[in-house]
């Protein structure tokens, strides 16, 4: 099967509000409801701009299924605890769009995002052009514009042709872990997935890459030798292992070509996070920039919001006193594998999955591997929930195992109600708008 382009999908979301909403929905109009994966419209606007994705410092580009995020930001604390003044692109939001585009280390502000916006509204002057093209010229302009000694660029969608592989010569380039997701745009075998994401291999350029099912790795290695990229492959260039004294974990320890690198334990909760904090920390040392030694303590000073995230707001509030509740963004079968390894370590205590998922996902194969390490499921389906999946639908996927929130307040209110005075935890889970939607109504505020 071939990808497939101008493949019909929604106007973007809602939480496009505001003034940069306003600049956005304008220029939906220009190409509504496709999502076009090609190039030629991107490579014609930043021509008319002067080519700000060719003046960006060092970059390093991230495609993959399932840990982009949390690559990108052990990657900018990496940079920023070497001193550098770090720029990152990532998408989606899960609040406000001004999450997409840190700049030198801070969220560029509203009025700097829809001043640029506008420029390049007037400048494309009515060319066809999709949303997130809009959004990734802008990022490169915005970081065009700003001094900085690292960028940071997640990929959108795929790889080969999504907005962001305009990028000619980055430092290094990083595939995190590949397993069905977007299979209408991609492909519907993990080996067409993976050809499009190792799109974004350069000649010359080192490319890492972690653990992967072997078709994938099969891939990857062919197209990296196709064009003349190294392949940096763990448990064959370089490896990941935790230290540990009297079987308590203290550390991490990398090893490739160059030595063993001693690391801190990563922030970020869940096992999968030592592989991403070493595709990070592999990347950056197969990149040619000079890194000081400061910058690996870096890993333990990660943050990225509902990544395994504890909430300690408005909707924790509603649960009783010494319960837990955590947030995980995590919506496809690779992800619900992931996460069933940590939640088998949560055995200590009743767990409780509230989970709404997109309409568009594998809710079935999210949540076939997170069913049995809980003591039960809400369906939850949240009014402003872009593109919510019913709550019949999830409970059909659960096999009828999954009881009807539909809200997470009143799903968290049915628990508390129940509650027999032994603490549990609650996890919401299954999409990363419902995470905003979470975190916003739990008061969580983007910094």
């Amino acid at each position: 099967m071939q990808p497939q382009t101008g493949a019909t999908a929604p106007a973007p979301a809602p939480e496009f509000t505001g003034r940069t909403g306003e600049v956005l929905q304008r220029l939906n109009h220009l190409y509504p409801a496709l999502i076009d994966l090609s190039l030629g419209r991107l490579e014609a606007l930043l021509a008319r701009l002067g080519h700000p994705e060719r003046k960006l410092p060092p970059v390093i580009h991230v495609a993959g299924t399932n840990g982009k995020g949390s690559t990108c930001a052990t990657l900018r604390a990496l940079g920023e605890a070497a001193g550098w003044r770090v720029h990152v692109m990532t998408s989606p939001h899960l609040v406000d769009v001004t999450e997409r585009f840190r700049i030198a280390g801070k969220l560029v502000s509203e009025a700097e995002l829809v001043a640029t916006l506008e420029e390049i509204e007037r400048v494309n002057d009515g060319a066809p052009i999709t949303v997130f093209e809009v959004l990734t010229a802008a990022g490169f302009l915005l970081f065009a514009r700003h001094p900085a000694e690292l960028a940071i660029i997640e990929v959108g969608l795929g790889g080969r042709c999504d907005a962001t592989n305009v990028l000619q010569h980055p430092a290094a380039c990083i595939i995190t872990s590949i397993s069905r997701d977007h299979e209408a745009f991609l492909g519907d075998s993990l080996a067409a997935i993976a050809a499009e994401k190792a799109g974004i291999f350069k000649p010359g350029v080192p490319a890492v890459t972690g653990r992967q099912p072997a078709e994938v790795m099969q891939v990857l290695q062919a197209q990296a030798q196709d064009v003349g990229a190294s392949l940096a492959r763990r448990g064959v260039e370089w490896d990941i292992a935790p230290t540990t004294q009297q079987d308590n974990p203290t550390g991490l320890c990398l090893t490739d070509e160059q030595g063993a690198l001693n690391l801190p334990m990563p922030a970020l909760a869940g096992p999968w996070q030592m592989e991403n904090a070493g595709l990070a920390v592999e990347a950056l040392r197969l990149s040619g920039l000079t890194v000081p030694e400061a910058a690996w303590q870096g890993v333990a000073q990660v943050q990225w919001p509902a990544r395994m995230q504890r909430l300690h707001g408005k909707l924790a509030a509603l649960l009783p006193a010494g319960w837990e509740l955590w947030l995980d963004g995590g919506h496809n079968p690779g992800a619900g594998a992931a996460l069933a390894q940590e939640l088998r370590n949560w055995s200590d205590r009743p767990l409780h999955l509230l989970v709404g998922m997109k309409q568009t996902k594998d809710a079935s194969g999210f949540l076939g591997p997170v069913l049995p390490c809980a003591d039960d499921v809400w369906a939850i389906c949240e009014p402003e929930q872009h593109l919510a999946l019913p709550v019949q639908a999830i409970v059909e996927a659960s096999g009828g195992k999954a009881h009807i929130g539909p809200t997470l307040a009143q799903a968290l209110g049915a628990l508390a109600a129940e509650a027999d005075g032994q603490p549990a935890r609650v996890l919401i889970c299954g999409s990363l708008y419902l995470a905003g939607v979470a975190l916003r109504q739990d008061g969580w505020v983007v910094a």
